[in-house]
């Protein structure tokens, strides 16, 4: 059970208006209030004391494969919230696909929640599918709470998760969603300009980078944006790698489309000149781009651009990487595509940020406060306030962390940050005002959409 009440103390509380010194009083799993620093006497509460480490909201991460069932040995919701918990994510939102079966169809979320339930370290909630074929399912998995529903403009890698090939099957989708009122969120990459690239196997990092050029998400985009304007729907651009797509983003937000976007830490803090060759640690689709393409990215975030800053933690076993050092190829275009950073997140972000003069208030906006507003769930998660879970985070913005990629709670042993030095440490995980201890017993929440006032009851199935 949760803390009856307690005092957590520090001089540098990131709050909704900015950082200031305070202490936060939680009850009953609740922020109940803030107070200025050192006012409020412990009356024998529990009272942490963080001095200079600063208090932040947890993390909310609404772009997380866990893969369970079907594919645990890749990910599991054991190993990824306990990650999540190490990292600072107090909440995450899983992804449809990887998992067999795909949340696609009642009974799809209904296995995941089954096999969910009593191993997740923190607050977890799940995305639906939207495929060819199963408009007629999205009702009623609306209805049973998911957050919105995915879908792929190309090939998603995984049969069992097909792709919308066709302009009638996105239109169906998007109209569909439209009128339920849901959230769709998009992998954006167009097929034919993926076809026309040049497909050169092999260890070279820039030959992979060709393949998936600029062209495949500003294509795939326009298409989206297109039949945003003619459903009604609104939509979410999920993992923006080429500031190509930026423009487009803009004039139709200036047409009155509802389009979001977001972007995640690989792409905010890797670059293409520094990726090894035959380094698939590396390979995430779409890529890992240039410089000067993360500097706009940089600008986007700072003018507000995107929504959100999400992981896409997208693991897999060790021979589909293709890895050298564990005996593969090292092959970029036979490899599987993904980045394994759930506890990484945190400080990636933080060390380019400050590098680049952003502050900690920055960084929970993009983290945090974004994404909870992203899923619905502003008023309860991403801020430290009054009526909020608490859920929170002591977070040492001057510690350092050089990654051992075998000592995440990560299941496979694989990241592009191993060796790297971040800057940024997670003292403490709290979960509505409870610690959470990954070496200890779970105490996580499944979450469900807000629902409307005028919106029906769940199915039954």
């Amino acid at each position: 059970m949760p803390i009856d009440a307690a005092v957590i103390r520090s001089r540098r509380v990131v709050l909704p208006d900015g950082e200031r010194p305070a202490d936060v009083l939680v009850r009953a799993g609740r922020i109940e209030r803030v107070a200025p620093h050192g006012t409020l006497p412990a009356d024998g509460r529990p009272l942490t004391d963080l001095g200079a480490t600063a208090l932040l909201p947890g993390l909310v991460d609404t772009h997380v494969h866990v893969n369970e069932p079907g594919r645990t040995d890749w990910e599991g919701f054991a190993s990824a919230t306990r990650a999540a918990a190490a990292g600072g994510v107090t909440t995450i939102v899983d992804m449809p696909l990887n998992s067999i079966p795909p949340t696609t169809t009642v009974q799809g979320l209904a296995a995941k929640r089954k096999t969910a339930e009593g191993q997740t370290w923190v607050d977890l909630g799940f995305w639906g599918g939207a495929v060819p074929g199963n408009t007629g399912d999205l009702e009623l998995l609306h209805r049973e709470g998911v957050f919105g529903f995915k879908s792929f403009l190309a090939p998603s890698g995984v049969e069992e998760f097909p792709h919308l090939a066709t302009p009638a099957d996105l239109e169906s989708a998007l109209a569909e969603q439209a009128r339920l009122g849901a959230l769709a969120i998009i992998h954006a990459e167009d097929p034919a300009v993926l076809d026309a690239a040049p497909q050169v196997p092999g260890a070279h990092y820039r030959d992979f980078l060709a393949s998936r050029p600029d062209g495949a998400e500003a294509a795939a985009v326009a298409a989206l944006l297109a039949a945003a304007r003619r459903t009604g729907a609104r939509v979410h651009v999920l993992h923006v790698s080429s500031a190509a797509v930026l423009p487009l983003l803009r004039r139709a937000r200036a047409d009155g489309v509802q389009v979001t976007a977001e972007t995640c830490p690989h792409y905010l803090t890797l670059a293409a000149e520094e990726v090894p060759d035959g380094d698939t640690a590396f390979k995430c689709c779409p890529p890992i781009r240039d410089e000067s393409n993360r500097d706009l990215l940089w600008q986007a975030l700072a003018d507000g651009e995107f929504t959100a800053v999400v992981s896409d933690h997208s693991p897999s076993t060790p021979d589909l990487k293709l890895l050298r050092r564990h005996g593969g190829s090292g092959d970029f275009a036979a490899a599987w595509g993904g980045i394994a950073s759930l506890q990484l997140g945190l400080p990636a972000v933080w060390t380019e940020a400050r590098r680049r003069g952003h502050t900690l208030a920055d960084v929970v906006r993009w983290m945090s406060a974004g994404p909870a507003a992203l899923v619905g769930l502003t008023g309860t998660k991403g801020a430290i306030a009054p009526g909020y879970d608490a859920d929170l985070v002591a977070f040492d913005p001057d510690g350092e962390l050089t990654v051992r990629a075998e000592r995440l709670h990560h299941k496979n042993p694989v990241t592009p940050y191993a060796g790297r030095t971040l800057t940024g440490l997670v003292r403490h995980t709290w979960l509505r005002g409870r610690p959470v201890d990954p070496d200890g017993a779970p105490h996580g929440r499944q979450l469900t959409r807000p629902r409307t006032p005028n919106e029906g009851a769940p199915v039954e199935y």
